[in-house]
This record gives structure tokens, sequence and C-alpha cells, in this order.
């Protein structure tokens, strides 16, 4: 059976509120709603998703169409990026370049990569550890951490060439019966399962 680690897509940036608190934008909810359509969406029998907003909207989109419930995670929240408050998007790309290419240090305040990558993997291996591998599941959260996560489960140093395509709304999948991952980031409403 599989398992997935899904970013929320496009998200309403307002620079006067809490990244955390972002949600989606009308094109991120419709690419959402693409992706519910699909038959592996229906497939599902478990949904976890990182306490923020936009991956709440998301995860709920998803959970209708499979007729799941939505747990949360606060462990599964992308890095946590604070210190800095918003960066303006060019800003933003260096900075990202500067987390993962220094794995080891914190930027200007921000969670090190390295802590962030042992929160998701601790957080998705304790949730995998007692769920039923026949079961597929969904994990929906941020690019960062995903990545991190997807680093980890390759066994590949924390690189940002490893990060989703930008915009989000990505996917990568892996067997729940060894973990190993069976397809790169793909966007999420072309994945066929």
């Amino acid at each position: 059976m599989f398992g997935v680690y899904l970013t929320h897509p496009q998200v309403w940036i307002d620079p006067a509120m809490a990244v955390p608190k972002w949600g989606l934008s009308d094109l991120g909810r419709d690419r959402a709603r693409v992706t519910a359509a699909n038959p592996w969406v229906r497939s599902l029998g478990r949904i976890v998703s990182s306490h923020e907003t936009k991956a709440m909207e998301t995860a709920a989109i998803l959970a209708q169409a499979a007729g799941v419930p939505v747990e949360t995670d606060e462990e599964m929240g992308e890095n946590d990026r604070s210190a800095t408050g918003f960066l303006p998007p060019e800003e933003f790309e260096k900075a990202a370049d500067w987390f993962f290419a220094h794995p080891n240090e914190s930027f200007k305040g921000w969670e090190r990569a390295i802590d962030a990558q042992t929160r998701i993997w601790d957080a998705v291996s304790y949730i995998l550890d007692r769920h039923d591998p026949a079961v597929p599941i969904a994990f929906v959260g941020h690019g960062g951490v995903g990545t991190l996560l997807k680093c980890r489960m390759t066994g590949t140093a924390i690189a940002r060439d490893a990060d989703q395509p930008a915009g989000g709304g990505n996917l990568f999948a892996f067997r729940l019966a060894d973990r190993t991952v069976t397809c790169d980031w793909t966007p999420m409403e072309f994945w066929q399962g």
C-alpha cells in the first residue's frame, strides 16, 4: 500500500499576518479540488495534516472526498521562520537557499534544517509505526519540511535541489511496507496512484 506526503498548493500572501495563518488562494483551492477527484484520494483511510491553516484547508478538501476525518499534528509544521517574519519572495528564495546549504546553522534565528528534519521524521515515523500498512495514508504539510523528510527517506544529504517545484501542491509517494520513496515530487493533481 502507499503513503504520500503532499504539500499545500498556492496561498494568499498577507505580509501583515503570521505565515502559519495564511490560507489557500483560489488557485490553491481549485487545485486541491481537482486532486480530490482522483480515485487514489477516495482510497485514503487516513489523512494527517500540519496544524497550519493552508495545510488544514488542503487536508479538509481531500478528507471530504475520502470520507475520513483530518488528524492534525503540530510537529508537522513548516520550519520555524518566525525570527525574520515575512520576507519578500526574492529575499525568501535567497534565505531558503542558505537554509538548505547550511543545515547545521540557523538563518537569522530560523529553525535549523537538521532540527526541522529530525522533527518531521520523528512525527511521520511515530504515526507510521502505529499505522496499519494495508491502509493508504496521506500526510499534508509544507515544502520545506517535506523536502527534508524526502531527503531522510531517500538517504540523501539535505539540499535545495531536492525541493519541490515552486508554487507548492506537489507530492511524493512511498511504500508503507518499507517506506521506500516510489516517485519524486509530482503535481498533486497529476499523480495517478
